[in-house]
């Protein structure tokens, strides 16, 4: 089986490197196959020079937006591309490339897999999580979208509908691009990883959880995450998702 690493990355030059690292020392260890399709969305910094250098250690596609179009659209790109490398029983992993998330949790993300799930999110709401370094009013908001969509669009097997780091078995993901094309994504910032999330559980697939410790005090640079806009897009695809499939 491959493991494919669908990463959006926009000026990540200081990060890339120890994840593509720790990516393929877990995935060594587990003795599975590595492969990084990765969307530079209109980089400025040398995340591009980066990746070249890695792509002789590691297998790497690339694929390049002119200009900065937005997690939405990378993560969609980056999604759509490893699904058509894929063979349907493939796994493929989404996370952030600033070293918040720690690949060595992926093989256990890939057990669930295996035993029947067809997708595992890295949670930070099971027992065992934890959160060191993000600031009090954040992790507030992060756990007051948690109860919100737990109300308005409850997910068997789901506490954690925004964060990026998943596993997905590739059919599933091979599925939903043949069922929603690139409408499967339309968000253009944050939200789009629950507005994924809400349309695969449309599809009745099996989701689970494993815990996670999300080490943001290991962040490579600022955050791109702007706040009131996110809660802002949060709630509004909450409210148009209750009526729409």
């Amino acid at each position: 089986m491959t493991v494919f690493l669908a990463l959006p990355a926009y000026n990540e030059e200081q990060g890339l490197p120890k994840l593509f690292r720790g990516f393929r020392d877990a995935m060594g260890a587990a003795n599975l196959r590595a492969r990084v399709v990765i969307v530079d969305d209109g980089s400025k910094d040398h995340t591009r020079e980066v990746i070249r250098e890695w792509s002789s250690k590691l297998s790497i596609d690339l694929i390049l937006h002119g200009e900065n179009r937005g997690l939405g659209e990378t993560i969609r790109d980056a999604l759509k591309c490893a699904a058509a490398l894929a063979e349907p029983d493939d796994t493929i992993v989404t996370m952030d490339a600033d070293n918040t998330h720690d690949p060595v949790l992926i093989p256990s993300m890939i057990r669930l897999l295996g035993a029947g799930k067809d997708v595992v999110i890295a949670s930070r709401y099971r027992p065992g999580s934890r959160v060191v370094g993000l600031e009090p009013h954040r992790r507030l908001m992060s756990y007051g979208a948690r109860m919100l969509f737990q109300i308005v669009h409850p997910i068997s097997g789901v506490r954690d509908y925004t964060c990026g780091f998943r596993a997905y078995r590739a059919r599933a993901v091979k599925d939903a691009f043949a069922r929603h094309g690139d409408a499967l994504i339309t968000e253009r910032g944050f939200a789009c990883m629950a507005e994924l999330l809400l349309r695969l559980s449309r599809m009745g697939l099996q989701m689970g959880e494993v815990p996670m410790v999300l080490r943001y005090d290991q962040k490579e640079g600022a955050s791109k995450m702007k706040v009131a806009r996110t809660v802002l897009k949060t709630l509004r695809l909450m409210a148009r998702s209750r009526f729409t499939s």
